[in-house]
């Protein structure tokens, strides 16, 4: 089913032989490395005895030395009881299963208030992703407008709840030891963030016809401080820590969760942490999903460098807000792609230069 040429929900087009060409990607962007190619590059790291000062050092080390290189690595043992990941799993297939025209009443297209969409919620992307997506605001409390998310299947909207309660509790703890990393307190970076938001996104890339043309979701880094992502046992991540030399693709492991830092962990530690770039790949076979929470500061939040190492120097001009630091962030995506295709030579200025207005859809 398509609108003026463009998508609105993937699944029916997911049997046809060949993709729109809206999803075609350039060559340069098409993935080399096979969803189902995994590595074991990235660190899988037991939380098992993280209140124990002994094991707390030790994880501790491996976290950092993760977060140095690719920003990126899984968690087992995390404390998030198995039962709620895969009924929140469940009810999440169960919705992607459904009638497109279920989906469709929650739609965002046109401005519309919703929480569903297909590709992604920006304007004038030139080429759309290969996914479908749930998203809700979830913290603060008060923004998180339920009876935005979707109310089929029964009981989703409740385990969401659940399910982000449990997500930020742990990115809390995690944010704790790479907070001692660097040799503040405990909740320091916490505490950078203000009053930390939290917004859930539900990610399913139906089979693709034609894998090797397109991506379920370009190369990026997220904006915000930590993210933590489940991934079902298809394959699809991928992750980069030479500027997209190179891409491995994330294993799925049962039980376990991926956490990759984000821009704003990458400022306030003077770029000692790396914001991880990733990506998702899609397959001719079966459709994946996964089940984000990103964590970041409010649009209040001051950034800059919470600390520095003997010697360095600050990696920022100046302090400036989130709220600002994300509207640059996210013109320059959208405009960098732009500019490339129509090879003009690249402004700084011009790049950052969209308001917030001009991103959304």
């Amino acid at each position: 089913m398509t609108t003026n040429g463009k998508a609105t929900t993937l699944t029916e087009l997911q049997d046809q032989n060949f993709i729109n060409p809206s999803f075609v990607r350039d060559e340069d962007d098409r993935p080399k490395v096979a969803y189902n190619e995994f590595s074991d590059v990235i660190p899988v790291i037991s939380l098992s005895g993280i209140d124990s000062d002994d094991e707390r050092v030790q994880i501790r080390r491996k976290i950092t030395e993760a977060c140095e290189t690719w920003g990126l690595f899984q968690v087992i043992d995390h404390g998030v009881e198995l039962e709620v990941i895969s009924e929140m799993a469940r009810l999440c297939t169960e919705f992607f299963n459904l009638p497109a025209s279920e989906k469709e009443r929650f739609d965002t297209s046109g401005g519309k208030p919703g929480s569903f969409f297909v590709s992604s919620p920006f304007k004038g992307e030139l080429v759309q992703n290969w996914r479908e997506t749930v998203t809700q605001c979830t913290y603060p409390i008060k923004s998180g407008d339920y009876t935005l998310w979707p109310d089929k299947p029964e009981g989703w909207r409740n385990i969401t709840k659940e399910y982000s309660e449990k997500m930020m509790g742990l990115s809390h703890k995690l944010l704790g030891l790479l907070s001692e990393a660097m040799g503040l307190e405990t909740d320091a970076l916490s505490k950078a963030c203000v009053e930390m938001d939290q917004r859930v996104m539900i990610n399913y890339y139906p089979k693709c016809p034609q894998p090797d043309l397109t991506l379920g979701l370009l190369r990026h880094t997220d904006p915000g401080t930590i993210t933590l992502l489940y991934q079902d046992q298809v394959g699809g991540l991928q992750a980069t820590c030479d500027d997209g030399v190179t891409w491995i693709t994330v294993p799925p492991i049962p039980g376990a969760l991926v956490v990759n830092l984000g821009d704003h962990s990458y400022f306030v530690s003077n770029g000692r942490f790396v914001s991880a770039e990733h990506r998702a790949v899609v397959n001719s076979n079966t459709g994946r999903l996964s089940m984000v929470t990103f964590q970041y500061p409010t649009a209040e939040a001051t950034v800059y460098p919470l600390t520095m190492r003997e010697g360095e120097t600050p990696i920022m001009e100046e302090a400036i807000t989130f709220g600002e630091m994300y509207r640059r962030k996210m013109s320059k995506d959208l405009e960098l792609p732009r500019l490339k295709k129509l090879d003009t030579q690249l402004d700084k200025s011009k790049l950052e230069s969209r308001s917030i207005d001009a991103i959304f859809i």
